[in-house]
C-alpha cells in the first residue's frame, strides 16, 4: 500500500513541476512562429489520433469493419459542405446498415 502513496507523490510533484516548467517559459519562446503554429496543429493531430483509434483499434488489434465506412462516408459529406447532423446521421445510417449485411 505504501508503493501506491509513493506513486501518487511522485504524480503530484511531477505534475506540479510539469506546471512550473509551463509558466516560467518566457514570451519570446510562446511568441514565436513555430511554437505558435505548432500550438496550432496540435489539437488537429490529437482529434486525427483519437478519431484513428476509435475507429480502427480493437483491444490490441486493428480491426476494419462499418465504422471505417462511416468515417469516410463523413468525410465525403464534410467535403460536401453538409452540414453537421444530417452528416452525423448519413454516417450513423452506413454503419448500421453495413452492420445489418
Amino acid at each position: 500500500m505504501t508503493t501506491v502513496w509513493a506513486g501518487i507523490a511522485i504524480m503530484v510533484v511531477g505534475c506540479f513541476a510539469l506546471k512550473y516548467a509551463g509558466l516560467s517559459v518566457p514570451p519570446t519562446v510562446l511568441q514565436h512562429p513555430l511554437t505558435v503554429r505548432a500550438v496550432e496543429l496540435i489539437p488537429a493531430g490529437l482529434l486525427g489520433a483519437l478519431i484513428a483509434v476509435q475507429v480502427l483499434a480493437d483491444g490490441a488489434s486493428v480491426q476494419v469493419d462499418a465504422r471505417l465506412l462511416a468515417l469516410g462516408v463523413a468525410a465525403l459529406l464534410l467535403a460536401l459542405r453538409v452540414p453537421f447532423l444530417p452528416m452525423v446521421v448519413a454516417a450513423a445510417l452506413v454503419a448500421a446498415l453495413v452492420r445489418q449485411l
